[in-house]
């Protein structure tokens, strides 16, 4: 069974690599420090003062005018409201975790069919699927909420009757919500970025397990997936990320519940009225980040191996 290839992706990873190893080193780091110059004044301030931030700037603190101390990370971490920093941490694990794990348990076993299996239409489908990335997801976002606080349901006209489509679960206002908005959202890229690299697998190795006599199930379970790791790792780096990060999907689903919000809303939220308290929210993002740099450090040797995934065949 043939494997769909996308044109213009044979040999694009030799060709970054090429374009890559003639830039100087020197050149690179230049790069990096000038990217870095912004997160590393945010880090200064973390730790500086309401008056210290807002009367100077953050490269004063390494002359006499400048002071440091712990008082805004004391602050953020043990502000008293209804949703403490901390609780809000829980619930964006709440929301991460299954927005990571089952959009990549899905996508893995549609991005097999999609490459290996063949049936009627697996070309239409998949292009169906793939082309779902188009929708914005700003517009999505109204009907969702309505779905999730009421059902769906449809009115017979003619039979005087309501059909319900869809039960109404009471999800909004609740993590379940923000998480399968996420879900939803994320599978359309999971599927092309997983399918883009378990198409490019050596067709002899599943042409050898089925003389062997293994399953389309045996297959993907003990062939695909152990060589997969690369791909399923640099996309839970994307999705986690993503998930973590998010502000507007969060805000929208959950609202005034402030016990299920995530950290994103919770910092946002130490600012206070009239942002009177806007010295909190280098400190608050810096707590709010060290989770995600955790993820991404330990997966981080399968990040690139991961982005050009199925480029490099040929």
């Amino acid at each position: 069974m043939a494997s769909t290839q996308f044109p213009g992706t044979r040999g694009v990873g030799k060709a970054i690599y090429r374009v890559l190893s003639g830039i100087p080193t020197g050149a690179l780091w230049f790069v990096v420090v000038i990217w870095s110059i912004p997160t590393f004044g945010l880090a200064v301030n973390s730790f500086r003062g309401r008056d210290d931030q807002r009367n100077s700037g953050w490269w004063t603190v390494f002359s006499d005018e400048g002071g440091t101390s712990l008082d805004n990370y004391e602050t953020v971490l043990t502000a008293s409201s209804t949703n403490s920093i901390l609780e809000s941490l829980a619930n964006s694990f709440a929301i991460a975790i299954p927005a990571t794990i089952i959009p990549i348990a899905i996508a893995a076993f549609a991005a097999y069919g999609f490459a290996w299996i063949d049936f009627k239409g697996r070309e239409w489908a998949f292009i169906a699927t793939v082309s779902l990335l188009a929708v914005p997801l700003q517009v999505a976002l109204i009907p969702l909420l309505q779905l999730y606080s009421g059902g769906a349901h449809l009115t017979l006209p003619l039979m005087d009757k309501t059909l319900t489509l869809i039960p109404d679960f009471g999800l909004a206002g609740t993590t379940t919500a923000v998480w399968l908005t996420h879900t939803g959202f994320g599978l359309p890229f999971a599927i092309f970025l997983l399918h883009n690299y378990i198409s490019g697998l050596p067709k002899d190795v599943f042409e050898s397990a089925r003389i062997d006599g293994a399953d389309h199930f045996t297959i993907f379970w003990r062939i695909v997936l152990p060589l997969s790791v690369p791909v399923l790792a640099a996309f839970a780096i994307f999705q986690f990320l993503w998930t973590w990060n998010d502000f507007l999907i969060a805000n929208t689903m959950i609202g005034a519940q402030r016990t299920e919000q995530p950290t994103t809303i919770a910092i946002a939220n130490l600012a206070g009225d009239y942002g009177r308290n806007e010295h909190l929210l280098a400190a608050g993002a810096f707590v709010q980040a060290f989770f995600p740099l955790v993820v991404f450090f330990s997966l981080q040797r399968y990040f690139v191996r991961g982005l050009l995934a199925g480029s490099v065949k040929g």
